[in-house]
């Protein structure tokens, strides 16, 4: 039964001149694009830009159907062949996948094969692979050609450089159930690693060559190599997802194909999954979109494929792309932006770190127009210059990164970077801490006024003294009021001399008393909220004392395990370097750097001035709290309604438990709320017991014995 299109019958609009001069501008740029894209692997646009470029064509041939010519790009599978490779034409067609960008598009795609009268249909979902597509030829069991997929019909012969790879077999291994097949094509993605991919570019910038953008690239890059032997030093990889021409095998479903090509010793993926109505569908998508970073290989979308054979048949494909199969994208996290300059803040600690500034860019759902370059050894490796069309991805939550540059797009504008030789807030000389740091610090810690102001916000932070109405701007107020010269004076601040700063004050009105009055002015309601901030913060945790200080190394996880080992600051200041280090996780370069803080009279002076305020200094240890957790591993991940992740750890604490941070063997419980990532994963493969938030509470009121009756364990 042939597709009726929904415009049949209605009067169809002849396109406009403008339409016309559109449709050939957004042609020719993705034609350009894919020919970047498949055959020089120096791709000028991101996914996202070539997405939209298509959608637009799409859109003015669905309202314009006389410019869907059979030359247009969206009625052809993307790539072409290279001169560089000898052409192969594939024995059946490698199509292209139609893509659908939201659940909306995705039920449309369902429907349309309900139209067919299609209802028993089950669903095979994948994970689509970022790589380059790529066809394999068994003869017998004997691998006589590897191809990529070009423009569908003819590819390129690269079968010296697919025999480099090591999970391609050159003989298939059959079984019982599955005996090698006569002749079969296999359908598959090349990808590289993202650990490797870091490494590649590495070795790239020393050289003086240009690094890839992005793994896809340098997947393609690195297949598509003249000399097989540069191919084979590339940890290059394959994982299958279908099959083409075939004599000798038969397979009712996709999933049955897929057990054979496992069963023949060809590699495919684990999280393959058969689901039965799009609900199951949606579960996956939703699961690997929170997952994606936790898989070994770039991921841009899920691929979902009608299983059963049958249907697939039934339902046929177009020019392009099967209708059988769709592949549902994620909202890009890899976009393209101009690098404008490239400067360095000053931290904390006194390291200068170098951070891009570049043109405002929409990814993962927020504007960014910063990212940080970490040092200059990073700007180096990068190969990144000022005035570079960069690739900036920005993971979910994860602090926006700068992946490296688009190299075609430079013009001969671009200038290297030159770190700065002194501190750009104070004008101190910078230096290496020590002989062989990457990191370049300013020396001048207590009066640098980038510091100063770094330490103000830092300590005000969630994961320190957490005063909320102390934030960047409010650091900046205090030290500009001249009311504080240093973090030591915080705690010492009444409110008469927050009234000092402007930040923290309105105009006084009629019905103030004229007590609370300075120069027409008074506290305002956040100048009010400084106030007892600053007095419940004196009560605050030893461990939350440890991060304030600005200790190098001293992060919220070394400061609890200090904190519990040693429970008082004048007994972690009065041990030895070896002492410190024998407190789980904190190790030897954090106990040097500890007792080197202390060593310095100015910082003494801060914990002397925080002490005379009032500020807690020892943990209260509550006796009458049994240590019902004593010796056992506890990992929270996700978010838990009644309990943020630091009032969840202190609760472990208390009970004599480790708060662990990552999932091992070793771990006896994992408490799991909203969103929890890949260490739930781990935790369902590893068969540890798996809690809930009741569950959790089960474990804190009345220990572990009860907390395993309530406990889940994966299979």
């Amino acid at each position: 039964m042939s597709e009726i299109p929904e415009s049949a019958g209605a009067e169809v609009a002849a396109a406009t001149p403008a339409a016309h001069e559109e449709h050939q501008q957004l042609a020719e740029e993705v034609e350009e694009a894919r020919w970047r894209y498949y055959v020089l692997d120096a791709p000028t646009l991101s996914d996202a830009d070539f997405d939209a470029r298509m959608r637009r064509l799409e859109e003015l041939e669905e309202q314009f159907p006389e410019l869907r010519t059979p030359d247009s790009p969206t009625q052809k599978v993307g790539g072409a062949v290279s001169t560089d490779f000898a052409p192969v034409d594939h024995l059946e067609r490698m199509l292209s996948l139609d893509n659908a960008f939201s659940p909306e598009e995705l039920a449309t795609w369902a429907a349309r094969i309900e139209r067919e009268g299609i209802t028993d249909a089950e669903y095979l979902c994948e994970l689509k692979v970022d790589g380059l597509a790529l066809n394999l030829l068994y003869e017998d069991g004997r691998l006589v050609r590897g191809a990529t997929r070009g423009d569908g019909r003819t590819g390129e012969d690269v079968t010296p450089n697919v025999r480099a790879i090591d999970n391609i077999p050159d003989r298939l291994t059959g079984t019982e159930e599955h005996p090698v097949p006569a002749l079969v094509e296999v359908r598959g993605e090349v990808f590289l690693p993202v650990a490797a991919f870091t490494t590649l570019n590495e070795s790239m910038v020393e050289q003086g060559r240009p690094p890839f953008a992005n793994p896809r690239n340098a997947a393609a890059g690195s297949l598509r190599q003249k000399d097989p032997r540069v191919t084979a030093t590339r940890p290059l990889a394959l994982v299958c997802h279908g099959v083409g021409a075939h004599q000798g095998f038969d397979a009712v479903r996709q999933s049955e194909a897929y057990a054979a090509l496992a069963a023949w010793g060809l590699p495919v993926s684990d999280r393959v999954r058969v689901v039965a109505d799009l609900a199951g569908v949606q579960e996956f998508i939703d699961h690997y979109g929170e997952h994606r970073h936790s898989v070994e290989h770039e991921i841009d979308g899920v691929v979902v494929k009608v299983d059963q054979v049958a249907l697939q048949r039934r339902l046929g494909s177009t020019s392009r792309a099967p209708r059988w199969a769709i592949a549902f994208k994620y909202p890009p996290e890899e976009v393209n932006t101009k690098l404008l300059d490239i400067r360095v803040n000053v931290g904390r600690t006194g390291r200068v770190t170098p951070y891009g500034v570049m043109e405002p860019v929409k990814v993962s759902g927020s504007t960014v127009e910063m990212a940080t370059l970490h040092n200059p050894f990073e700007v180096t490796r990068k190969g990144v210059l000022i005035g570079d069309t960069v690739v900036l991805r920005k993971a979910g939550d994860v602090i926006p990164e700068i992946v490296g540059p688009v190299v075609d797009l430079r013009d001969g504008t671009e200038r290297a970077f030159e770190m700065p030789t002194r501190c750009p807030a104070c004008g101190t000389e910078l230096r290496p801490e020590k002989e062989g740091d990457k990191d370049i610090r300013c020396p001048n810690a207590r009066s640098c006024p980038a510091q100063l102001r770094e330490r103000l916000f830092a300590l005000a932070s969630r994961s320190a003294f957490d005063i909320e109405a102390l934030g960047w701007e409010g650091s900046i107020a205090l030290l500009e009021a001249g009311v504080v010269t240093d973090e030591g004076d915080l705690f010492d601040l009444t409110a008469a001399d927050i009234a000092r700063v402007p930040l923290y004050t309105r105009a006084a009105k009629k019905t103030d008393g004229e007590e609370a009055v300075r120069e027409g002015r008074v506290l305002s309601a956040n100048g009010e909220r400084l106030v007892a901030n600053l007095d419940a913060a004196k009560d605050q945790p030893l461990w939350r004392v440890l991060v304030a200080l600005s200790i190098r190394h001293v992060g919220p996880t070394a400061a609890r395990a200090l904190a519990e080992h040693f429970g008082s600051l004048d007994a972690i200041r009065a041990a030895t370097v070896e002492e410190l280090a024998a407190a789980e996780g904190v190790g030897g370069v954090i106990a040097e750097s500890i007792q080197a803080w202390f060593e310095v009279d100015w910082h003494v002076a801060i914990v002397d001035k925080w002490r005379a305020a009032g500020v807690r200094m020892h943990d209260e240890v509550d006796e009458s709290r049994p240590r019902t957790l004593e010796g056992l591993s506890i990992v929270v991940t996700g978010s838990l309604p009644d309990y943020s992740r630091d009032q969840a750890k202190e609760a472990i604490l208390a009970r004599g438990g480790k708060a662990a941070s990552s999932v091992s063997k070793k771990t006896d419980f994992v408490v799991v709320g909203d969103s929890p990532g890949s260490k739930y994963d781990k935790a369902v493969s590893l068969k540890v017991p798996i809690l809930d938030e009741d569950g959790f509470r089960v474990l804190l009121a009345d220990g572990p014995e009860a907390a395993r009756e309530k406990a889940q364990v994966g299979e």
